[in-house]
């Protein structure tokens, strides 16, 4: 049988009153009531419910989710599945609020940011570069109490509460392996895209394919990055004038966003599946291109995992409980076109919830 607030005053010695306040950390205890409650709740074993107690004080969670304002199927992905988990979540009393920002306006999104706690927000997940604004910010919300978690890209010097997202450094390296592997480790030039490298998930995936490529296939040499900050011009301009350049040209690896510019390229060049393409994130686009063999191999997240991880997250910091940290590991999935699973399946979709996932 669970132990129930009763259990714990006659443990502590103490009123159910007492009980009551230390648990809605209410005040007018004094420290060594506090701590005598404390120890009983531990002894017994006494597990509180959260939903219930919220139920009884009207108690919601309110959470913001910010997103960059990119023309992105990805981040298109990551917004329907946040949507659909807010709806899941609704019986938990969380209401979630999705905003973009301008994605090369730093000040913009600490003026976003920074109204957030205004309006009773107790919890942010948020995908973003960090800058030193960012950074600034961040820590103004954890100080004033607000929850934060990073989305896709971590935030490591900002205070954050937690990272919600692949270990990128691994997922670099798992395509490097794919690169290696799908040239036969002959010798070759490699293309590098990313939209910005001040994005540390592109980063750390750089960073993580150069020390395979660099240390198992030492033929295959990797060029310096091509960012495109947003612009289609521009990336499809820079795939142009680096393939003048790269004569020895066999593969491309695309960090982030921006296949559909890359296949066009590689086409217009007669490039396309004469050279090995390797991606990230499964969007309607990546995935016609993995059917149509004008990507090789994807390297994936699952969308819906992702925005419900981050939900469970948020409330637990909001309620100060420890989570389960087996349950919020986000896993690293490797699609081709053989193993392409159907449209309700696809990793970085949103399926119906396992039981161990649900929000």
């Amino acid at each position: 049988m669970r132990p129930t607030v009763n259990d714990i005053a006659r443990e502590a010695g103490v009123s159910l009153a007492t009980v009551d306040r230390v648990l809605n950390e209410r005040p007018g205890v004094r420290p060594r009531t506090v701590q005598v409650v404390t120890e009983a709740i531990a002894r017994i074993g006494y597990v509180r419910d959260l939903a219930a107690a919220n139920l009884a004080r009207g108690r919601s969670y309110r959470i913001a989710c910010l997103l960059p304002d990119t023309e992105s199927q990805f981040l298109a992905t990551v917004e329907q599945a946040i949507h659909d988990a807010a709806a899941a979540a609704v019986v938990s009393r969380t209401e979630v609020e999705t905003l973009r920002f301008p994605a090369e306006d730093p000040h913009a999104l600490v003026a976003i940011l920074a109204g957030l706690q205004a309006q009773g927000i107790s919890g942010v997940a948020i995908m973003a570069p960090e800058t030193p604004h960012l950074r600034d910010a961040i820590r103004s919300l954890r100080h004033a109490g607000v929850a934060v978690v990073a989305l896709v890209s971590d935030l490591p010097n900002t205070g954050r509460d937690h990272f919600i997202g692949i270990d990128n450094v691994t997922a670099g390296r798992t395509a490097g392996v794919l690169m290696g592997r799908f040239l036969s480790g002959n010798p070759g030039q490699i293309m590098v895209v990313a939209q910005s490298l001040l994005s540390r998930d592109a980063l750390e995936r750089r960073r993580g394919f150069d020390a395979v490529v660099q240390a198992d296939f030492p033929g295959l040499e990797v060029l310096q990055t091509l960012e495109a900050h947003g612009s289609p011009d521009i990336l499809r301009r820079a795939v142009f004038e680096m393939s003048r350049h790269a004569p020895q040209l066999r593969g491309v690896y695309v960090l982030g966003s921006g296949h559909r510019v890359i296949g066009a390229a590689l086409a217009d060049l007669g490039l396309a599946r004469r050279v090995v393409v390797i991606g990230h994130e499964m969007t309607p686009h990546t995935r016609n291109a993995l059917q149509s063999g004008t990507i090789d191999a994807l390297v994936t997240q699952n969308t819906g995992h992702l925005a419900r991880s981050a939900l469970r997250v948020l409330r637990a910091r909001i309620d100060r409980v420890p989570i389960d940290e087996g349950q919020e590991q986000i896993r690293i999935d490797i699609v081709l076109r053989e193993n392409l699973p159907p449209m309700a399946e696809d990793p970085g979709q949103t399926p119906r919830a396992k039981p161990d996932e649900a929000a």
